[in-house]
């Protein structure tokens, strides 16, 4: 696992209890690793953030299919039954992931995404592993 260089734990908390019905959350790096967690266990936060990694990149691949952008995911949200799942860049090769229960304010958590990214981005922020270039 990726040696967190603060403990960023608590402000997803903060991030928590400003949205109602927030199930997890857990910052992820570019290939999967968790680096915090929220208001779930560490193997849950661990699949999760597998599970982001192949998203991420399958969201990338659909963005190279528009010509005008540079081919980089921003925000993928999907529904399900039961509730909603969001994954925003929040940062250089580092990713914010939030699901919440069908009653969450689907504006809100990704007003608050963002506005969290904003703050603190550069904290969520990894380094390339060597070998790996910096995307």
């Amino acid at each position: 696992m990726i040696q967190q260089r603060t403990n960023m734990d608590w402000m997803l908390k903060d991030l928590a209890d400003g949205v109602p019905h927030t199930r997890h959350i857990i910052v992820l790096s570019a290939d999967g690793l968790r680096m915090a967690q929220h208001g779930t266990d560490t193997d849950t936060a661990d699949r999760l953030a597998a599970a982001c990694a192949g998203l991420q990149s399958l969201a990338a691949a659909v963005g190279h299919e528009f010509p005008e952008g540079d081919g980089r995911m921003r925000l993928v949200v999907i529904e399900v039954s039961g509730g909603f799942f969001y994954l925003m860049a929040a940062g250089a090769r580092a990713y914010l992931a939030v699901l919440a229960d069908d009653g969450v304010d689907a504006g809100l958590v990704g007003q608050r995404m963002r506005d969290l990214v904003a703050r603190i981005g550069e904290h969520l922020s990894t380094p390339p592993r060597n070998g790996e270039s910096a995307a």
